[in-house]
């Protein structure tokens, strides 16, 4: 890390290094250009382009080749270390929360279902033109009266007919709902009471869809409402690794664990922000970052940041041993989150009257953090999944 000196010129200083406990110098020469690479991108092409499409709450379609190009649909399918991927998680959220939760979705639970528990015809029919962005699926588990309670709760249904598979029921806040190609929706067998898994194309007679507008934030991800009355789809597009719910809890552990590298990836990006704002605006005829409680409150942004990146760093080592459980993934999110949501209100109030307009990025970022605490799992829910797992009692029954 090249050394921060005391000058009255602090623009000029090299920017420093933001992994200051180096977590990255734990990927191989390949991953670390790699990430490099892909952080490069992002910040040069994607995050200066993003703002007005937040404001206006639209996906930028136009961005999804660019990204389709350096891998962003094809993580999950890749021979990456965990680490690489979780880092490139948060890079992509380091960025935009919302384009960050569309590459987070597509490839934990779309890619990652298909790839994991879809037959071969399933993979072969959607996996190429999904790694391209060619193709985009949702995950439509959420429904409008079940959300932390949507295992035992969730009440679309499934009947098997003769002539194939019958939907009906409501889903809520599916992300890329009002564009997606097709649907991977949970729905109970009518004649067992399991939570299985379909694939149901979002053109098919009886699929009805309504973007929820007027977010605060992740502003720029397309949620929807969407409706299925006695949608008919074949048998061949029930994903038969996914017979019980128990089949994907997987995929929502590791989902749970990827929101936690947003949480450390939206901290470096508040950072980013509340430090070139501090070290350029000048008041008093000097920069604000010559101020102590300014520089106390970027270290404290920068700490919060390095130890959920600390975190994530050993969840992505449980990862790789085979050894993550819902506990674990649920104390990163929750933590991560918490501490995001902190960081946000500290690097808003560097930003000061300016930190409230969106062009600067601070409030945006502020915003989504609440998101971020909020979805995959409130963070009350998951502080209780961890009281059970750390006390042995139950606060949900």
């Amino acid at each position: 890390m090249p050394p921060i000196l005391d000058s009255p010129h602090l623009s000029d200083i090299a920017y420093p290094h933001t992994d200051l406990l180096a977590v990255a110098d734990r990927l191989n020469d390949n991953e670390q250009k790699k990430l490099q690479e892909i952080h490069e991108f992002l910040q040069t092409e994607i995050a200066p382009a993003v703002g007005e499409y937040w404001d206006r709450e639209e996906l930028p379609f136009d961005l999804l080749p660019k990204m389709a190009e350096k891998g962003l649909g094809e993580i999950e399918l890749s021979d990456s270390s965990r680490l690489f991927r979780g880092l490139v998680y948060a890079e992509v959220t380091r960025a935009d929360v919302s384009l960050s939760a569309l590459v987070g979705i597509h490839n934990e639970l779309i890619v990652g279902v298909i790839d994991k528990l879809g037959s071969e015809e399933q993979k072969q029919k959607w996996l190429p033109g999904l790694r391209q962005f060619h193709k985009v699926g949702c995950f439509a588990l959420t429904e409008p009266e079940h959300g932390s309670d949507i295992a035992g709760g969730l009440a679309t249904t499934a009947e098997r007919t003769d002539k194939g598979w019958v939907i009906n029921g409501e889903k809520r806040w599916i992300g890329a709902g009002t564009f997606a190609d097709f649907a991977i929706t949970f729905a109970r067998d009518t004649s067992d009471k399991q939570i299985r898994a379909f694939i149901v194309e979002l053109d098919r007679e009886g699929v009805t869809t309504a973007k929820i507008s007027r977010k605060m934030g992740l502003r720029i991800m397309q949620n929807a409402d969407i409706r299925f009355d006695n949608v008919l789809i074949p048998h061949s597009n029930a994903i038969p690794g996914a017979q019980s719910f128990a089949n994907v809890n997987d995929f929502l552990c590791s989902s749970r664990a990827w929101v936690g590298w947003q949480g450390a990836g939206l901290q470096l990006g508040i950072f980013d922000k509340a430090r070139e704002y501090a070290v350029t605006r000048q008041q008093f005829g000097r920069p604000i970052a010559k101020f102590q409680l300014i520089q106390e409150q970027l270290v404290r942004i920068l700490g919060n940041a390095n130890a959920s990146l600390s975190m994530m760093a050993q969840v992505a080592q449980l990862q790789e041993e085979g050894k993550l459980e819902m506990p674990y993934a649920a104390l990163a999110k929750a933590t991560t989150t918490r501490l995001a949501r902190e960081s946000a209100a500290a690097g808003r109030a560097i930003g000061g009257g300016n930190g409230i307009l969106t062009e600067y990025g601070l409030s945006k970022m502020m915003a989504d953090a609440e998101v971020l605490f909020t979805y995959e799992g409130t963070y009350d829910i998951n502080s209780l999944i961890v009281g059970r797992a750390v006390t042995g009692v139950s606060a949900f029954v």
